[in-house]
């Protein structure tokens, strides 16, 4: 079979860059919280290519897993692997080369970032077979987005503070709620093939729970500011994310196919002002 690089972009959603963003910020909250402002240049670029490398990655094995449900869902049916342009031992080959890069970039890491870069894998690789046996698949992916938060403090500074196991938690509790609304673009179709998830979980308070999720997140943020000494541009960026949130509630409160996807998408730009706040936090400080 030959090989289709268009496909195997697609296959590893390069063409949709949301998901790097959603897990390159929090990658970059922790590389500044740990060097309270600019982080190594080598480190930091370790890391940049690893977000890339390891969200390709999932959505590989993330296809490869759905790939006979793939087709029976409406945003999902055009992938690669579910119109046949990408045969499911390719899809197995790209993700073990992906995985082999991962692996070369950690080793450029102290040994304690490499040890943790293990849990990162089991954690991306589990996510989506998850989707079977459990309603809380999203808890696993906000484990797998987030654990790149210890694995910063860990190759900046050699542990993990109280803060940064803080800063894992809010990230995770974010993650299951923008993850939860792109789950109820979804939902009509999951149920009738199968695929559990936590907007079914949540049923009718979907909206109220996603809301309560995002607002503990933002809560924890805040008392991490707290903890780093945080001036004013952080806390602006904590609030003006709140008001991101209420956007996003006005977005979903119809759960709407469109205005869930939206929202999902629009929960990057979460992450970019904590990142720009915390950066400027420390210019101002440095």
């Amino acid at each position: 079979m030959k090989h289709n690089w268009n496909a195997y972009a697609r296959l590893m959603r390069l063409d949709k860059p949301v998901g790097i963003y959603l897990l390159l910020w929090p990658t970059l909250w922790a590389l500044l919280m740990a060097a309270q402002g600019l982080p190594p240049l080598g480190i930091t670029l370790i890391f940049v290519a690893g977000v890339v490398v390891m969200r390709s990655a999932g959505c590989v094995i993330n296809d490869y897993a759905d790939r006979k449900v793939d087709g029976s869902v409406k945003r999902t049916a055009q992938r690669p692997l579910a119109t046949g342009e990408v045969s499911a031992k390719q899809a197995l080959q790209l993700f073990g080369a992906l995985i082999a890069l991962a692996f070369v970039l950690v080793l450029f890491l102290n040994w304690q970032t490499i040890a943790l870069s293990v849990v990162a894998l089991l954690l991306a690789a589990s996510y989506p077979f998850m989707k079977r046996y459990t309603n809380l698949p999203q808890v696993v992916l906000g484990a797998a987005f987030g654990w790149a938060i210890p694995m910063a403090f860990m190759a900046v500074i050699e542990t993990v503070p109280a803060y940064g196991w803080w800063l894992f938690i809010a990230n995770l509790l974010w993650t299951v709620a923008y993850d939860t609304m792109y789950a109820m673009v979804d939902r009509d179709d999951d149920l009738q093939i199968g695929i559990k998830s936590t907007a079914i979980l949540f049923g009718k308070n979907d909206v109220l729970i996603v809301m309560l999720l995002q607002a503990a997140a933002l809560a924890i943020l805040w008392c991490i500011g707290c903890a780093i000494n945080a001036t004013w541009p952080y806390y602006l960026a904590v609030l003006f994310s709140a008001l991101l949130c209420v956007r996003q509630y006005q977005l979903i409160k119809r759960r709407q196919r469109e205005g869930c996807f939206t929202a999902f998408i629009e929960n990057h730009y979460i992450g970019l002002a904590i990142t720009l706040g915390t950066a400027l936090h420390f210019y101002l400080v440095w």
